[in-house]
């Protein structure tokens, strides 16, 4: 396809020039490789498109024609070339992001109308599902899950870590009293979550004796599959649940929502918030904006990449002071 491009290229050069010497100055090259050139396009159209004298080269009406439309098509490609080049310069167009649904809804929908304000020439097409999409097939711009996936096309960056609070609320704490070891939940009433695409009960991780957390099998008293839903339960007193710091920082904030210990972050490479995107060498100028913003913005709420505002809240019970029984 290129060879085709500067084949037509020497070919409108030859027809505004005269002569092979004069494309050859045109486009940088020699007499012989537009002599060529215009060769193998004739062959190509089975069609003259010059005639040939020892003095003079003469255009004819088939190559007249066809110039008019190749000269048409340049120029059309041109003008998209550079409209596509600003565009992709430029924070504008339409951005497409999916994102989790509690932290699209807590974390990120609250930001959307400031960056909307600083880029008033982008326009937003916002998603939000826990289910899994290929983000290059829905032609999706960006997403911001929770989790690392693991795809060779895509670019993931993450945003922040993801910590765990045991949180309840203020009112079940006062009735029934705080628990002091992993063994006193057995008397304890507990908010599972089940994971949609699984189906699985998210496992449940608390602290031993040394303060080091573990996974431990824990009867939940109640099930839900929704993350803001299981806040509110804590919130409203069915009883004790692990939040991930996005889900635990407007109860935790408001007072309705109390943490028992220090934060609990998973070990595993894949924690965290990330921002994917799919893997290109030109980044668009309206995605780097985006990420930049979310990133300024989380800053602003004491996250960074590797840190939360979770890691400074004060809990209930610190592992150099509790009483284990």
């Amino acid at each position: 396809m290129m060879d085709k491009l500067r084949a037509l290229e020497i070919f409108l050069a030859t027809c505004d020039g005269g002569s092979f010497a004069e494309a050859a100055k045109t486009c940088n090259t020699d007499p012989s490789t537009v002599s060529k050139a215009i060769t193998r396009l004739e062959a190509q159209l089975e069609l003259t498109l010059f005639q040939r004298s020892t003095r003079k080269l003469r255009t004819t009406s088939a190559g007249k024609r066809y110039a008019n439309t190749v000269r048409k098509m340049l120029q059309d490609l041109s003008v998209c070339e550079e409209e596509l080049k600003q565009r992709n310069d430029s924070p504008s167009g339409i951005l497409s992001i999916s994102a989790a649904v509690c932290y699209g809804h807590l974390y990120l929908r609250p930001l959307l109308m400031a960056f909307c304000q600083r880029y008033p020439d982008i326009t937003l097409d916002f998603q939000v599902s826990d289910f899994h999409v290929d983000i290059i097939d829905a032609d999706i711009d960006i997403a911001l899950r929770t989790g690392y996936i693991k795809d060779s096309r895509l670019i993931a960056r993450r945003l922040s870590p993801m910590d765990f609070l045991i949180c309840a609320s203020t009112q079940y704490i006062k009735k029934q009293g705080i628990p002091r070891c992993a063994n006193d939940f057995h008397q304890h009433n507990w908010i599972g979550f089940r994971i949609k695409e699984t189906q699985q009960l998210q496992p449940i991780f608390l602290p031993n004796e040394e303060g080091e957390y573990v996974p431990y099998e824990l009867k939940r008293s109640h099930i839900t599959d929704d993350g803001e839903a299981m806040a509110h339960m804590c919130a409203d007193g069915f009883g004790f649940a692990q939040l991930p710091h996005f889900l635990a920082k407007k109860g935790l904030d408001s007072g309705e929502l109390v943490s028992l210990y220090p934060h609990f972050r998973p070990p595993t490479p894949d924690n965290g918030v990330f921002a994917i995107y799919a893997k290109r060498d030109y980044l668009p100028e309206k995605v780097r904006v985006f990420i930049e913003f979310i990133q300024s913005s989380l800053k602003d709420m004491d996250e960074t990449t590797n840190h939360t505002w979770a890691e400074n809240w004060q809990p209930l019970v610190n592992f150099t002071t509790a009483s284990y029984q």
